[in-house]
């Protein structure tokens, strides 16, 4: 974790609520402060759910939406952007404007499509949206395999493929991507990031447990806050990585389904 010292990171979280607190704008808030950042939402949609799945969706409009987002880049200010359920096209595009008009603030664009339970997050019509204007926006992307297939057309059913749908997703304009690896069968979990520079590897053994829930919004968010702080990229992500693992294995056993990690984990130490 870093010194007492360190900058706090202002991080504005563009994403869907969570009933269940184990991913979305909840899991993203207790993230960003477990690490020590500062966490404002722009809360694109209310859902119903919790471990054993998402029973019902509630939009929240898009002038809504920017609204809040433009309200907190207006007073506050972010170090870092970090969008997740964005829901329809609309949003999307509502969603690539606020980054345009955020100069000089890296996002960091995780893009939600599956929740843990099956539902779907994002129609199909919407996933062209996200391929032509997030992805081009983004300092870095964190889809994992099925996201990742959806958006390059390519399987990704190892380390291979993992690489071939990064380099493509670079040469789609993102300017690093993070290929999660927690859907490609194997011992082992890998995660892939790639820039045009190179990539670095990410491994450990995989920790067999129900308790899953969050993991990407959870990953995503915890890079924002590092690269708010000042971080380099890899930096950002190795702290983001170690924190995830650490919350699945503290992971607390709430809920008959997929349940959610100790976000709050450093606040107690080890």
């Amino acid at each position: 974790m870093l010194p007492p010292d360190s900058p706090r990171g202002r991080v504005l979280i563009i994403a869907g609520s969570d009933s269940g607190g184990g991913a979305g704008i909840q899991a993203d808030i207790k993230t960003v402060t477990a690490l020590g950042g500062y966490a404002a939402t722009a809360i694109t949609a209310v859902t119903v759910q919790n471990t054993l799945g998402v029973t019902g969706v509630h939009a929240i409009p898009v002038e809504i939406i920017e609204a809040q987002a433009r309200a907190v880049l207006d007073d506050i200010g972010a170090d870092a952007i970090k969008t997740g359920m964005l829901g329809d096209v609309a949003t999307v595009e509502a969603v690539a404007r606020l980054l345009d008009s955020a100069v000089g603030i890296p996002a960091v664009i995780d893009p939600v499509m599956i929740a843990k339970g099956g539902a779907s997050l994002l129609p199909d019509r919407a996933v062209e949206s996200v391929r032509t204007l997030l992805v081009p926006r983004a300092a870095l992307l964190t889809p994992n395999a099925p996201e990742a297939e959806a958006l390059t057309g390519l399987a990704v059913g190892d380390l291979d493929g993992q690489r071939r749908a990064g380099e493509a997703l670079l040469a789609l304009g993102a300017r690093a991507v993070l290929m999660k690896g927690g859907h490609v069968p194997g011992e082992r979990v890998a995660d892939l990031l790639l820039t045009p520079l190179g990539e670095t590897l990410f491994e450990g053994e995989r920790i067999d447990s129900r308790h899953t829930h969050g993991t990407g919004c959870t990953l995503a968010s915890a890079c924002a806050a590092g690269l708010a702080q000042g971080l380099d990229l890899t930096a950002a992500v190795a702290r983001a990585w170690t924190y995830v693992h650490e919350a699945m294995l503290r992971a607390p056993g709430f809920g008959a389904g997929h349940g959610p990690l100790d976000h709050a984990w450093p606040l107690r130490g080890k």
